[in-house]
């Protein structure tokens, strides 16, 4: 029994002796340095992962949610409007929606409108701001600095401060107008054409839209190359004008990328110039201008044969139901914002590649 006992003792005194080695060995860690830097860096890399985790969900909450939500809304029948029932999925799946808002937008006249506006504008916005931000980075001049600054002003100024001097220019202006045909003394006014030349010839002397941002990113992509390119190219005998186009802009590209796309996206959505200049029309719808007035379109849209059976549905008047016009002004906008979505897919890349390197975070 005694033997038994001084047993049970040694391994308690041994089992003790272990758990003060650990112990000692764990203050001592907590003094090491080396060991203190490991643990709050590994500390820190879980902090960020659950930091960029919340981050992330937040943001596909934000946007990933509506873009869902219109889907759903546009591929639902107008029955299920009604059904309090009826949240995410739907009981009767229908493109009645879709061919309402297609019919109230013109949509295949307005999409190729609102194409050809967007493009003309964002290239004629990389041409021009990347010149000015090519001169404010490498063509020192006195009072250089004061101008720039000046420019970068603008993006303070709301558009509606300058709006009455801007309709002033513009209101009546198009390319057109400016032909003058005289027939008998009298002269031919051409004006209610091409009005959209307007938004070009804003562009072109740097009243885009956002056309002071733009500039910045250019200046800070321009500033950020290597003066070494300049040199080579000078040296070959290049001129100013050479050393931009063959040289400088093509080692911004990520940069153009950004920039094109904002601006043809900027311009995509732009109801205000749009609306200020009179520039929508029947003769030249955009998606825009129907979108802001589409519930004035629905009365008359269900009033043709195609669309009268829903007349029962929403009754004689839109406005007894507020969730079908609800229902079709988010598809409207769904099919506003579908080939946004299609054609960020190919320059996303180039997109994120120019945000980076034209500091437009910071």
């Amino acid at each position: 029994m005694m033997n038994e006992n001084n047993e049970n003792l040694s391994e308690k005194e041994l089992r003790k002796q272990q758990m003060q080695a650990r112990f000692e060995e764990w203050k001592a860690n907590l003094k090491n340095p080396v060991q203190r830097a490991v643990r709050v860096s590994k500390a820190s890399h879980v902090l960020v992962g659950i930091l960029r985790f919340f981050l992330l969900f937040g943001l596909s909450f934000i946007i990933v949610y509506p873009i869902f939500r219109e889907i759903i809304v546009a591929i639902k029948d107008p029955v299920d409007l009604n059904n309090p029932l009826v949240t995410w999925v739907p009981e009767h799946f229908s493109l009645v929606n879709i061919k309402i808002a297609v019919t109230i937008m013109d949509y295949w006249n307005a999409l190729k409108n609102n194409i050809k506006i967007s493009l003309l504008t964002s290239v004629i916005q990389v041409f021009i701001t990347s010149l000015a931000g090519y001169a404010f980075a490498r063509l020192r001049f006195k009072g250089s600095n004061i101008l720039f600054w000046m420019v970068m002003l603008c993006l303070l100024i709301p558009p509606q401060t300058i709006a009455l001097s801007r309709s002033l220019y513009f209101t009546h202006f198009d390319i057109l107008g400016l032909i003058k045909l005289f027939n008998n003394g009298e002269t031919i006014s051409l004006r209610g054409e091409g009005k959209d030349s307007v938004l070009y010839i804003m562009a072109f002397f740097g009243q885009g839209i956002r056309a002071s941002l733009f500039i910045y990113l250019f200046r800070q992509t321009f500033r950020g190359l290597p003066l070494e390119l300049e040199e080579s190219a000078q040296i070959d005998g290049a001129g100013v004008i050479k050393t931009y186009w063959s040289v400088m802009l093509p080692n911004a590209r990520g940069t153009v990328t950004t920039v094109a796309l904002f601006a043809f996206v900027w311009q995509w959505n732009d109801a205000y110039y749009v609306k200020a200049y009179g520039i929508s029309g029947d003769s030249f719808p955009l998606m825009t201008m129907y979108l802001l007035n589409i519930a004035e379109w629905i009365s008359g849209i269900l009033m043709q044969p195609a669309f009268k059976h829903l007349l029962h549905m929403v009754g004689d008047e839109v406005g007894q139901n507020p969730f079908f016009t609800s229902a079709i002004t988010n598809t409207a906008a769904f099919l506003m914002m579908l080939p946004l979505l299609i054609g960020y897919l190919f320059v996303q890349r180039s997109f994120i590649e120019g945000v980076e390197r034209s500091g437009i975070v910071g």
